[in-house]
């Protein structure tokens, strides 16, 4: 579904990528995990072209989209949530919501915006309501099911456990799983919360200093106990 081949992103002359590849199945949740540094928002921000690579290339369901303008990668089934939960707070839940499908001119419009209500439904019953009155979970569930109107085939999801109480944490990503599970969703999810991510995860890519240092089921990477302790924190 998405192919990350040798990507390679600098800032001046330190490299924050240095030749990553990553494969992002279809209905798998992949997690990029590492230290604060290791360059796991410069591989999203690089892949949904945010900042440019050096080298390599992105291939989204056969597409080469390297070099595509962002609007183009939202068309072709890219979306890409970042760290920070990044609501419009004078706006109301709904509006919010209906930014997400900016980019798509579909007639279905409100009949996606009903299936994100039942996907999140903390979010049903405060609609009307403006953003800011939002718990930080819900303000997570809020960019999530945003990101959901483009109808992506792949989501990219950046450290969405920040901040978050760890009871709020686990419904999060029981979300996430369950979406996947039900949709066929691609997710490549960027995380610090090492545990929490291998929990859900099909597939663990771990970082260092730019480089990818462990590929592996994510059950195996969770009970690598030497890994654990060198890259993991756990």
């Amino acid at each position: 579904m998405l192919e990350i081949n040798d990507l390679v992103v600098a800032y001046g002359p330190v490299k924050a990528l240095d030749g990553v590849s990553i494969s992002v199945p279809k209905a798998k949740i992949t997690a990029v995990l590492g230290a604060n540094g290791a360059g796991k928002t410069s591989l999203l921000r690089s892949v949904s072209g945010l900042v440019k690579s050096r080298a390599g290339s992105v291939v989204l369901d056969g597409t080469d989209i390297t070099r595509k303008p962002v609007e183009d990668m939202v068309r072709l089934g890219m979306a890409h949530v970042p760290e920070g939960r990044g609501v419009i707070a004078e706006l109301t839940i709904e509006e919010n919501l209906r930014l997400g499908g900016l980019f798509r001119k579909e007639s279905d419009a409100e009949e996606q915006i009903e299936g994100v209500y039942k996907q999140f439904p903390p979010l049903d019953s405060r609609r009307k309501r403006s953003a800011h009155t939002l718990s930080g979970g819900e303000r997570q569930m809020l960019v999530v099911g945003r990101a959901l109107l483009a109808k992506p085939k792949v989501l990219l999801l950046d450290e969405p456990s920040l901040g978050l109480a760890p009871l709020v944490v686990n419904q999060i990503f029981t979300l996430v799983r369950d979406l996947v599970d039900s949709t066929g969703l691609a997710v490549l999810l960027v995380e610090q919360n090492a545990k929490s991510a291998l929990s859900i995860a099909d597939t663990g890519v771990v970082l260092n200093l730019g480089k990818v240092v462990a590929t592996d089921d994510a059950k195996a990477l969770a009970a690598d106990e030497g890994l654990r302790h060198a890259y993991l924190g756990f």
